[in-house]
């Protein structure tokens, strides 16, 4: 079931909600992240081929400076607003992915499986803070549950092709902050709002021009009830990329996981007496607020100077020792 203002289709009848910011002009030629990452020594591709194979990059320098920036900042922002840090197992029982609403096996399947075992590498913290709460009865005092976790995040990319996965853009392993939230029924649609808002602080704050669109039934996935994807311009690629998203996923996940929670309020029984209300069924949802590699992506492509060198924002800076501007090297 899918919210009766979802539109009706694929990725291309998908709704623009709202445009942030605008495209920056440049008056010299604009280079991708590779070509800027490789120059400044940022990242090293070529290395992480030999040794894992394609779709894998080692950070270096101030690009893995970078990742822990931008996971420090934006986690002290969300324990701000109420969040719980969690960092979760790699590995989860491919039956609580299956419960979460993802595919497991299959030809086409974005997960990797521990032959032998009924292990899975996690592809979204997501699916480990559901099952955090797997076949647990909450009170209702408990809700609504705001977690967030940092997480390393593995996908197989099956059928991803092309020069728009090129570097950083579309990868097998990647470091992610994941909001994630339990909740009353009635509260969800509430939850939702504010993890957008929460999203759209964070990624304006960095100085991104991103719009956030309404995504049609076709791109939901299982879970989804209603979800907003971000994306984020990237001139270097001379596109919008999707940088994070928020799903509402109502009763799906905790149907399925079994989370359900104890209205404190009693009912009157037919008998006249007072009585403990069923339990129901409580609401998740879950939004990203730092996919590091798409978000170093977008810094590097829209921070760029003339002499190859990248402006940081100035929400980072204290997160990279106070320095401004990532330089090239001096030999």
């Amino acid at each position: 079931m899918t919210h009766p203002q979802v539109a009706v289709g694929s990725e291309a009848a998908a709704t623009v909600h709202k445009m942030v910011g605008s495209k920056r002009e440049f008056d010299f030629p604009v280079k991708n992240h590779v070509e800027l990452g490789e120059s400044l020594e940022l990242m090293d591709f070529e290395a992480a081929a030999e040794v894992s194979g394609t779709k894998f990059y080692y950070l270096k320098n101030e690009g893995m400076l970078l990742e822990l920036a931008l996971v420090n900042w934006a986690l002290s922002e969300l324990v701000k607003r109420g969040f719980v840090p969690y960092s979760t197992p790699d590995l989860v029982r491919s039956s609580v992915i299956e419960k979460c609403g993802f595919q497991p096996r299959g030809s086409n399947t974005q997960v990797y499986s521990v032959e032998g075992t009924d292990l899975c590498l996690a592809g979204t913290a997501e699916i480990l803070l559901g099952g955090l709460y797997m076949d647990q009865i909450l009170s209702e005092k408990q809700l609504p549950l705001k977690l967030v976790a940092f997480s390393h995040c593995f996908r197989t990319e099956a059928g991803a092709a092309g020069s728009a996965t090129r570097g950083l853009y579309r990868v097998h392993q990647f470091s992610k902050l994941e909001m994630f939230v339990i909740c009353k029924p009635e509260d969800s649609e509430r939850f939702h709002e504010e993890l957008i808002s929460i999203e759209e602080e964070l990624f304006s704050s960095l100085g991104l021009h991103f719009k956030i669109l309404d995504m049609p039934t076709e791109d939901l996935g299982a879970p989804a009830y209603r979800k907003y994807d971000f994306e984020a311009w990237m001139p270097g690629l001379d596109r919008y990329g999707e940088i994070s998203s928020a799903s509402n996923c109502t009763d799906y996940q905790s149907r399925r996981l079994s989370i359900r929670y104890r209205p404190t309020d009693d009912i009157i029984l037919p008998t006249g007496k007072k009585g403990k209300a069923p339990l129901q069924f409580a609401h998740t949802l879950n939004a990203t607020a730092v996919a590091v590699p798409r978000m170093i992506v977008s810094i590097l492509e829209n921070f760029q100077q003339s002499d190859g060198s990248i402006l940081i924002p100035k929400v980072l800076q204290p997160y990279m020792s106070g320095r401004e501007l990532i330089c090239r090297k001096s030999n």
